[in-house]
């Protein structure tokens, strides 16, 4: 940046740098706020997508469940094994199965909220901008 003579005097010089200093800053929490407000509406249509689908699938999964119990205490039953114990073994076996498929669902969606940006990238990247226009500025 070429120096160039300034007549103002250096009072008005610093009230205006003041002025500037403190407009861009308000500028950047303006900023800030609205990349908040962006990330946060992600995050929450996230998260009712994310319920909206479990409350489907609770019911589609309630009924499957039902059936497979069903199918698999037949299949034990024709292999020999008394009713009863056919029906307990059936709904273990896939009362396991359904909750280890639960929890790696369950889990895959939290890391997926985790994962979810809460960064304020653009406003950093102004902010880095500032600093070096003000470092400019001032020498």
């Amino acid at each position: 940046m070429v120096n160039q003579r300034d007549d103002r005097p250096l009072t008005e010089l610093l009230t205006g740098l003041v002025t500037d200093i403190s407009g861009l800053f308000r500028k950047e929490i303006d900023l800030a706020k609205a990349e908040a407000s962006e990330n946060l509406n992600r995050a929450v249509g996230s998260i009712e997508t994310l319920l909206i689908g479990l409350v489907f699938a609770i019911g589609a999964i309630g009924v499957l469940l039902t059936a497979v119990v069903h199918g698999l205490a037949a299949f034990l039953v024709a292999q020999g094994m008394t009713e009863p114990n056919a029906d307990a073994l059936s709904a273990a076996i896939v009362g396991a199965v359904v909750a280890l498929l639960a929890w790696a669902m369950v889990s895959r969606g939290l890391s997926t909220l985790r994962d979810s940006s809460f960064k304020f990238d653009r406003t950093a990247a102004s902010l880095r901008r500032d600093v070096d226009v003000v470092k400019e500025r001032v020498q």
